[in-house]
């Protein structure tokens, strides 16, 4: 796996290119020569968040009508008076 570093305008210039390099390994993305940002392949991102499922993904599932949720109810009150003593 290869690191490849683009600066900022480099990128800008050849997206294409990123995009080729990202395969072989991440492109790193600086700006004002500090790392700022970091492209990844679909596939490795999802090596490294290990597939999860995000609340997004498991709110637009077709069935979301099928999950139960019930929240306990509160039994405090929801607010009290200030004290400005």
């Amino acid at each position: 796996m290869s690191r490849t570093t683009l600066s900022s305008r480099e990128f800008n210039q050849d997206v294409s290119k990123a995009k080729r390099d990202s395969r072989n390994g991440p492109v790193f993305i600086t700006d004002r020569g500090r790392a700022s940002h970091v492209l990844l392949t679909i596939e490795e991102y999802q090596k490294l968040t290990g597939n999860k499922r995000s609340i997004v993904d498991l709110l637009a599932m077709p069935d979301a009508e099928a999950v139960e949720f019930n929240p306990p109810k509160l039994d405090k009150e929801l607010f009290r008076p200030a004290d400005l003593s």
